[in-house]
């Protein structure tokens, strides 16, 4: 009788794991075909975005004056609306959480829309984190030569304007304009770095961890220069020990990054 229910047992956690693994590669499947369908049907368009990308930093660095801040800010607006609306609401209907994203990103178009208008952020440069910011403001371009060698092969590959890849361009210019920004911005970014992170592990996307890893040291520098540039108001606890906490947590979350990439090097075929 026990070895009866023993056996009852074990296949039913055996029918529930079957399960779980059918329904993930049902998930991870869904994933690249929507990616692979928007590559097809926007390639044109994402060279033109990024061509527009490309020309509003390069005079936002070198030239910036108002009328390039406000461009960017309305480039910037139509790059959230377009990973919303484009890439979430037509391409990605087929995922399960297409219109949470959807929302997510239409908030950040709304938050840099009220940012032209407010200017929350001044674009003002800092010059503190330059080799960073110009780093993570290139890499968007470095996701489909990763997706190249590994193996994949257009359009069922990763592309510079795909979410990630505009979070970790946004990040780098916030990071080099960071004298006065929108905290409010920088804390969607980096929640969605932590998204990304998730999606290394469940649907093998490796070029995700450039995003997530780049959000460790952004998210420090970033609340480090919001702490600094408002130590003239009391507050409990003091900026010492804001910074400490700070610290610790990034350590925590670069501890569970480097845990990860651990993993999935492990994980890797042996040649």
């Amino acid at each position: 009788m026990k070895f009866h229910d023993s056996y009852l047992l074990l296949k039913k956690h055996l029918k529930f794991y079957c399960h779980e693994i059918i329904k993930q590669i049902k998930e991870m499947d869904i994933f690249w075909n929507t990616i692979a369908q928007y590559n097809a049907g926007t390639w044109i368009y994402q060279i033109f975005i990024s061509v527009i990308a490309i020309i509003l930093t390069y005079f936002l660095f070198k030239h910036p004056t108002q009328i390039v801040k406000s461009a960017m800010k309305l480039f910037l607006a139509f790059l959230n609306a377009w990973i919303a609306i484009v890439y979430y609401s037509i391409y990605c209907e087929p995922r399960s959480y297409n219109n949470m994203f959807v929302v997510y990103w239409t908030i950040m178009a709304l938050f840099w829309l009220y940012d032209l208008f407010f200017g929350h952020t001044s674009f003002e440069r800092s010059y503190k984190y330059d080799k960073l910011a110009i780093i993570l403001c290139i890499l968007p371009f470095i996701y489909p030569i990763i997706s190249l060698v590994r193996g994949l092969r257009f359009p069922m590959m990763t592309s510079p304007v795909m979410p990630c890849s505009v979070a970790i361009f946004t990040i780098g210019l916030l990071l080099a304009h960071s004298k006065k920004i929108n905290i409010f911005l920088v804390m969607f970014l980096t929640h969605w770095a932590l998204i990304g992170f998730t999606k290394v592990y469940f649907f093998q996307i490796p070029e995700d961890f450039l995003l997530a890893s780049s959000a460790v040291p952004a998210l420090y520098l970033f609340y480090k220069e919001y702490i600094n540039s408002n130590l003239h108001i009391s507050r409990k606890p003091k900026a010492k020990i804001l910074n400490l906490l700070l610290i610790l947590l990034c350590c925590i979350i670069g501890l569970s990054f480097t845990i990860t990439l651990i993993h999935e090097l492990c994980e890797m075929p042996r040649i």
